[in-house]
């Protein structure tokens, strides 16, 4: 019987796969893009499924599933170093065990980024962030295997693109195949500094200083528990993409009064999703069937057990229509869209 997508995603909607590869190694990942690429076949690589949407219709192609493991350091737990640690990890370790194993070994720099559901792989693509921390911070180099020149190939973090929730791997979306990521992470008991006012405060310490690892992540994961941003099979509010919206960046004067306001170096400033969303009128649970805003948190928007893509495609582009109409900002869609359009 064919795999449905539902199955590996946390939004649980998508249709069958036609072909199915698990890949548990880097070899087996490589050789079935390659086999893939060279019969024409539409190929989708899979990890953690936390950022996907997928069509009800399914995916009429070949799924690889990336299952490799393995995070290798340049340092013992004995021998700590004052240059920090290099850590190069697997494209299909768990996100979040990871950063565990980070946290439990003293490598700072990413313990803000704990709850976060995927794979390690799936994060210089989307340079994940969150409470003030994005692994553009850390990532030393990403390793690749290029489909267009057929492959590998290895970024430094420079080479890599980043910005607010993109990469240039997001910007030429299927040509690389993450393989593996190397991160450098200094070394110590406190974190890096909180410059996130939510979490500062959840911690009781003041911005721009420090407050101990462990700490820091206890913490992040009570506050994304809070909003509905830990996965759990008994919460609805988890069966999610996370945050459907990123926020925007507009020029200054476009700002509605009141909203959120993050200036960015190039004069524009990013504003709030949240805030538009909940000032145009969709509160928390909004929605009239199966797919629903959390009731825990606006940006995300939720399967309460039987929807289907088009079901949560049609709230969608409800939100980004209202927004539109009452602010003239359009939102833009973070989870990537397989087999449908907003």
């Amino acid at each position: 019987m064919p795999e449905r997508l539902a199955d590996h995603t946390t939004l649980r909607v998508g249709g069958p796969a036609r072909s199915w590869v698990r890949a548990t190694t880097e070899a087996e990942l490589v050789d079935a893009v390659r086999r893939a690429d060279e019969a024409a076949e539409p190929v989708l690589v899979l990890a953690g499924g936390s950022n996907l949407l997928v069509a009800d219709e399914g995916f009429a192609g070949t799924v690889v599933e990336v299952a490799t493991t393995g995070i290798a350091s340049d340092v013992t737990d004995d021998e700590p170093t004052c240059g920090g640690a290099v850590v190069t990890v697997a494209a299909g370790e768990s996100w979040d065990a990871f950063v565990a194993t980070a946290v439990e070994r003293g490598w700072l720099g990413l313990e803000a980024l704990s709850g976060i559901p995927g794979s390690v792989g799936a994060t210089p693509i989307q340079n994940v962030g969150a409470y003030g921390q994005e692994v553009a911070q850390t990532i030393a180099s990403v390793r690749v295997w290029d489909r267009r020149l057929r492959g590998f190939r290895t970024f430094a973090a420079a080479d890599c693109g980043f910005g607010y929730r993109t990469s240039r791997f997001k910007a030429d979306p299927g040509r690389h195949v993450v393989v593996e990521v190397t991160f450098q992470l200094r070394q110590g008991t406190l974190g890096t500094p909180v410059t996130y006012a939510e979490l500062a405060a959840s911690l009781g310490v003041e911005p721009g200083t420090r407050a101990p690892l462990h700490d820091v992540r206890r913490t992040v994961l009570g506050l994304r528990a809070g909003k509905g941003m830990v996965l759990d099979p008994a919460d609805h509010d988890t069966w999610s993409a996370g945050s459907f919206f990123t926020n925007p960046v507009v020029a200054a004067d476009r700002v509605p009064d009141g909203a959120p306001a993050w200036p960015q170096p190039d004069g524009s400033v990013k504003t709030s999703a949240a805030w538009l969303i909940e000032h145009a009128g969709f509160a928390k649970g909004y929605g009239r069937g199966p797919a629903r805003v959390s009731t825990k948190h606006t940006l995300a928007l939720t399967n309460r057990g039987d929807a289907t893509s088009a079901d949560l495609l049609a709230l969608a582009r409800e939100i980004r229509d209202g927004v539109e109409a009452r602010f003239a900002i359009r939102l833009v869609n973070e989870p990537v869209l397989v087999g449908c359009e907003l």
